[in-house]
């Protein structure tokens, strides 16, 4: 693909359901500081392409910050099958040697029927390949964030899940003829 493309990848907003879940594609996002939605809104670039994973709680997100994405299936969140809609302490209560063996590795383990961070990255890189050159908005998960940052820095997956990727919050990184650039992690509009 000729041309450079830059990125702006958002966090969807916090999920409006219960803390410490995994949460299922069809989780609301909750909506309601207005004041950082319109902050992010307005650091948006205006001509851009806009896409989303197919998620409730990105296309939500998406909307609210007056956009209308084209909705990306490689962009989604890692699948945790069985494990979804779960609470993390009750997985750990239930089968404690298991979700423990998760942990240990978890860039390369795969919860029961899902996939691994892994394969979440190689996904994203299918995904990021089909992003036209010029800007791009990217309304999508902090796992997703993630993965495009370790594809960008060519990072060993176990490293790109040290960064920490807060909800409504911007990363930017540029794909150029050069290579990949990293503007900007995490950051908060406010």
């Amino acid at each position: 693909m000729e041309g450079d493309t830059f990125l702006w990848l958002v966090r969807h907003a916090v999920v409006d359901g219960v803390a410490g879940t995994i949460h299922a594609l069809d989780a609301p996002a909750d909506l309601g500081d207005r004041t950082r939605l319109d902050a992010l809104r307005r650091r948006l670039p205006q001509e851009a392409a806009s896409y989303a994973s197919p998620a409730r709680r990105t296309v939500d997100t998406a909307r609210a910050l007056g956009l209308d994405p084209i909705l990306v299936p490689a962009f989604s969140e890692q699948d945790f099958g069985e494990w979804t809609g779960r609470r993390h302490d009750d997985l750990a209560a239930a089968d404690a040697e298991a979700y423990a063996e998760f942990w240990a590795d978890p860039a390369g383990s795969k919860p029961p029927g899902g996939e691994s961070f892994e394969d979440q990255i190689a996904r994203t890189r299918e995904g990021l390949c089909h992003i036209e050159r010029g800007s791009a908005i990217l309304i999508v998960h902090s796992g997703t964030i993630r993965a495009a940052l370790c594809v960008a820095l060519d990072l060993a997956p176990r490293a790109a899940l040290r960064f920490a990727i807060d909800p409504l919050s911007l990363t930017r990184i540029d794909r150029l003829a050069a290579g990949w650039r990293v503007v900007s992690v995490n950051q908060t509009i406010a």
